[in-house]
């Protein structure tokens, strides 16, 4: 999905150069999850949407999900940089609300990319339960 994202005029100066970058990183505050009780361990719901029941999501800690209901409402995604018009910034993959207050904008860069990277054996058990279930409907 693409969005927009505006600067205010006072740093739209800050922006000069990155029209280059196909990857910006977008650091923002969840104000509609401002004031929810965040309990610190949940289910990775978001996992619900490819067939995963309740029942067989872990109850982990928020800090490793991708939860919006947090102790700390700041949100982080990295998202393709489509256009630059003056202050505005199109882009593509935002995940957040229209609205939303940016807080920073940073590029992505060959130093931020992780290609050796590991995963606990609970995500890795739930990636392979999606495997199989995608493969069932086909």
């Amino acid at each position: 999905m693409e969005a927009e994202v505006e600067v205010l005029k006072e740093f739209e100066e800050g922006l000069e150069g990155i029209e280059g970058f196909s990857h910006i990183i977008v650091v923002f505050y969840m104000h509609k999850a401002h004031g929810v009780e965040a309990p610190l361990k949940q289910r990775p719901r978001r996992l619900l949407s490819y067939g995963i029941t309740l029942e067989e999501l872990p109850l982990v800690g928020v800090f490793c999900l991708d939860s919006p209901h947090r102790p700390n409402p700041i949100g982080l995604t990295v998202v393709e940089l489509l256009e630059r018009r003056g202050r505005v910034l199109r882009v593509r993959g935002l995940d957040a609300f229209d609205g939303t207050p940016v807080l920073d904008i940073k590029p992505y860069t060959p130093s931020r990319l992780v290609t050796n990277f590991r995963l606990p054996r609970w995500y890795e058990e739930l990636l392979k339960r999606i495997r199989e279930l995608s493969l069932r409907d086909f």
